[in-house]
């Protein structure tokens, strides 16, 4: 007859077996310097360098500005230029005086007042300007073309002021919603967690594994009654920690040292991020399963997870804008829903009825992720 201590004894087994699995892969993560490195050293570079170094906010463009012929009137307009926040202007009587920096990338613009500026706006008519920008960057050069128009209206309405011409018929007000600024930084910081976890999660679980391969403890961890299903948790479970605290050390970062806003709440942030988790680790797990080899397995953790995370989950780039082929491809990339959310976390808040159509989303690429790797990771040698 079986008694109930029988009965209990293999689930009590089954928990001692896994409680040493996430021992043994504790002492691991204390005893290998190159875990910290990746967990907690590597986020605060590249966060620094999402923060500080990379922007996408364009002040203090390099401009010439080319009085024709001065007059109060003009001279007034160019002071307009000098004060504006978006140039830094060089003044000058004649275009082929910047031409040659244009050329050497020292100027990206070249606006030209024209010596009948004065005459055309005493007689009513609309006056022009010319500016001649540096094609080369697209982006740059539809700004220069911007913000030199707006400069010249702002100057308009004020000239319409102080003469006490008739006010414009239509005027448009302009308003911003959740970035009010359009600071680049406060939706660049969130988006690199997201890099910064894919990393985390995919290079360091391929790498520690893969090592564990090289050096023969994987199979001797096989030999043992572990089953494959505790061999993956027990060995996912420290790293899924990790990944959470390194998540949290860029969230402070973010909110107390770049300034980022945080208008959503604690519980959708780890919700977000522990769903994610799962892909990112479970694809490291297939990887570290199919090539055994750290150097192998970190090239193919950057090719398949940083790369893809980087180019084709919206972070720089518009998805909407890439070729039908690549905006397909985008579905299969995980950060592809952590990134967008995260940015809304910070910026707009909680919308559940989002962050529950990416997390369904994370949790099937994580499912199909550890299947492959599960299948992988077989209680064989080979």
């Amino acid at each position: 007859m079986t008694t109930p201590a029988q009965i209990e004894k293999p689930t009590s087994g089954r928990g001692r077996r896994f409680a040493a699995l996430v021992r043994k892969e504790s002492y691991q993560i204390v005893r290998d310097p190159s875990s910290i490195l990746i967990a907690l050293v590597l986020p605060l570079i590249l966060l620094f360098l999402f923060g500080y170094g990379v922007s996408l906010d364009t002040t203090q463009t390099r401009i010439g500005l080319v009085v024709e012929q001065e007059t109060p009137l003009t001279r007034d307009l160019a002071a307009g230029f000098q004060a504006s926040r978006y140039f830094s202007v060089s003044l000058g009587r004649d275009r082929r005086d910047f031409e040659d920096d244009l050329v050497l990338g020292r100027l990206r613009g070249i606006v030209v007042i024209p010596a009948r500026f004065t005459a055309d706006h005493a007689a009513g008519r609309h006056p022009a300007l010319q500016v001649l920008v540096d094609g080369s960057d697209p982006n740059t050069a539809n700004f220069v073309q911007n913000y030199a128009q707006a400069t010249v209206a702002n100057w308009e309405r004020q000239q319409r002021g102080q003469d006490a011409g008739p006010p414009p018929a239509i005027s448009a007000e302009q308003r911003f919603w959740f970035n009010p600024e359009l600071t680049s930084r406060n939706f660049l910081v969130p988006g690199s967690i997201a890099i910064v976890m894919t990393l985390v999660g995919t290079l360091l679980t391929s790498l520690v594994v893969a090592r564990e391969w090289e050096r023969g403890t994987m199979e001797a961890m096989m030999a043992t009654p572990v089953s494959a299903a505790e061999l993956l948790a027990g060995k996912l479970l420290p790293y899924f920690l990790l990944g959470l605290a390194s998540m949290t050390l860029c969230v402070l970062l973010a909110v107390f040292l770049f300034g980022v806003p945080f208008r959503g709440s604690v519980a959708a942030l780890y919700a977000l991020s522990a769903t994610f988790l799962m892909p990112a680790l479970g694809q490291g797990l297939l990887i570290s399963a199919a090539t055994k080899n750290q150097f192998l397995a970190s090239q193919l953790a950057l090719i398949s997870a940083f790369l893809p995370a980087f180019l084709l989950s919206g972070f720089l780039f518009e998805i909407n804008s890439m070729p039908t082929v690549i905006q397909w491809i985008t579905f299969i990339v995980p950060a592809r829903y952590l990134i967008p959310s995260l940015q809304t976390v910070f910026l707009a808040g909680d919308i559940w009825p989002m962050f529950l159509q990416a997390i369904a989303v994370m949790l099937l690429i994580g499912c199909v992720f550890f299947a492959l790797a599960a299948r992988s990771t077989s209680k064989r040698i080979g």
